[in-house]
């Protein structure tokens, strides 16, 4: 059937936490006087709620609904986040940044890491961060916005805290929150199509539209429709997390760290008043016990909970909308964390959505459309978390020795070489990473490339070097007058301290 013909108004969210709450506040703003919204969640079941950080396009769903930056920030712990710190990646004892903002400034035939390889086999002395004010801000430990100001930035945040911001936000726009367990999903007998969510308290919520928001289990997408996983696991080896958090040690810095550890890594995030950290790792090389012991000997700060394992298979579903179900967030797949993507996808998700909302009848064709788009989109931020596993030279681990020699994504070979044999990154259509985001991973886990664009030789070495710089001396004036991050966070967006930390 090419198109149904029902007409959609009525749309049923299962789930609450972040995904389901962001659905519920995307969908009430835009289109809420064109829809009836409803989310049926339960205080009985938890949330994953280790998503504790995003990247800048989280700032453009904000504005997109009017969501003030220093009530959010307030609300939910926020510090400032301009890229994450890798350490021991390459090689133990490496260290590097990917940043959030713009490198250098290049030329439109190629992009500003070419002068900068051909100023480095001149024997220039500059590294490519100095060339980013967001790197070097992040370095110095310095953060300050405005309304005009270009620095691209995003947030460490409290993801529970989120939630209920989002939910009250949602629930003054007129959503309506169901309080209990789905026990049963019912189904059309002749199309298949969701007609019902059936609660354990007895009551029958209907819908035309139905939002899956239950996490790993996939209640709706998974369990009623049958829709099928396409696992990941065999590029993307851990399957295990170890989260806890703990009390606040000193000045929060500006980026998240990301600590590669003998089976997997470890990340730090900094809150306002509590940091959140955690152990991701592949459970061949690492029990649990262990990893919970090694991410405890490696943290800072009294321990404010208790280690819980999460478990994990990397991978999507075959269709993140199937029939008149959409599937978002941990219900959708699973990409772990390491480049925090996870919140972005749930708003690339539900905005994806409101641009093709099926409002007189879902047609194969949107359908098809939905989906190609966001498995482009997923496929694109697998090869590059691969891409952090896979270049590496540490020798110590069984475990980074087989993510090194295992085949990858055939995506993200053909990126390799190209960059390898010529230094040639790109973005490509519906893809989340820029030019800049590859380069700096691809340098950072020790890729040389053989080559850069001929194009650079045009350009005479004094005034090369008289460039480079110029920009250098330019972000260093910059960036010097910025106040510590501490310092901007406590005076613009302080949280209420004694509301937020954990009893």
């Amino acid at each position: 059937m090419d198109k149904n013909n029902n007409k959609i108004s009525r749309v049923v969210i299962a789930g609450g936490g972040t995904a389901g709450w962001i659905a519920a506040a995307a969908l009430s703003k835009k289109l809420g006087e064109l829809l009836d919204i409803t989310l049926v969640e339960s205080e009985a079941i938890g949330t994953v709620g280790v998503g504790e950080a995003s990247i800048p396009p989280m700032r453009v769903f904000h504005r997109l609904l009017g969501i003030e930056e220093r009530a959010f920030m307030r609300a939910t712990g926020a510090t400032f986040k301009l890229g994450i710190a890798f350490e021991n990646w390459g090689r133990e004892g490496d260290r590097y940044i990917h940043a959030f903002g713009r490198i250098g400034q290049g030329s439109w035939l190629c992009e500003f890491h070419h002068f900068w390889l051909r100023a480095r086999a001149l024997g220039m002395d500059f590294a490519l961060g100095d060339f980013c004010s967001e790197l070097q801000a992040a370095e110095a430990g310095k953060f300050a916005t405005a309304e005009k100001s270009e620095i691209n930035y995003a947030y460490h945040l409290d993801a529970g805290a989120y939630a209920k911001f989002l939910r009250n936000f949602s629930q003054r726009l007129g959503v309506r929150r169901v309080e209990g367990k789905i026990i049963r999903v019912g189904r059309n007998a002749d199309s298949g199509f969701i007609e019902a969510l059936q609660l354990d308290n007895g009551r029958r919520i209907e819908g035309d539209l139905f939002i899956d928001c239950t996490g790993f289990r996939g209640l709706l997408i998974e369990e009623a429709l049958g829709t099928g996983y396409e696992d990941w696991s065999h590029w993307l080896l851990s399957d295990s997390a170890v989260p806890v958090q703990t009390r606040v040690t000193g000045p929060a810095p500006p980026y998240t760290r990301a600590t590669a550890r003998g089976a997997g890594w470890q990340w730090r995030i900094p809150l306002q008043y509590r940091v959140g950290n955690g152990l991701v790792y592949c459970s061949d090389y690492l029990s649990d016990d262990e990893a919970a012991a090694q991410l405890l000997a490696n943290i800072e700060g009294e321990v404010l909970t208790e280690p819980k394992v999460i478990r994990f298979k990397t991978g999507r579903r075959r269709r993140a909308w199937n029939k008149n179900c959409i599937a978002l967030g941990l219900a959708s797949g699973f990409v772990e964390p390491l480049e925090s993507t996870s919140i972005h996808l749930i708003i690339t998700g539900i905005t994806r959505l409101m641009q093709l909302f099926p409002f007189d009848g879902i047609a194969d064709a949107t359908v098809n459309h939905y989906n190609a788009l966001t498995r482009t989109e997923l496929e694109s931020i697998r090869d590059f978390i691969v891409l952090h596993y896979h270049l590496n030279e540490r020798e110590s681990s069984a475990f980074w020795r087989r993510c090194r020699d295992m085949e990858i994504p055939q995506s993200l070979a053909q990126r390799i070489r190209l960059f390898r044999d010529n230094a040639y990154a790109y973005q490509g259509d519906g893809e989340l990473f820029r030019v800049d985001s590859w380069v700096q991973v691809m340098l950072g886990q020790g890729l040389k490339p053989q080559g850069y664009h001929p194009l650079t030789r045009l350009m005479p070495e004094a005034q090369l070097a008289q460039l480079l710089g110029g920009l250098k001396a330019s972000i260093a004036r910059g960036v010097a007058p910025l106040p510590a991050h501490q310092d901007f966070v406590e005076g613009y967006c302080a949280a209420e301290l004694a509301e937020a930390v954990p009893g």
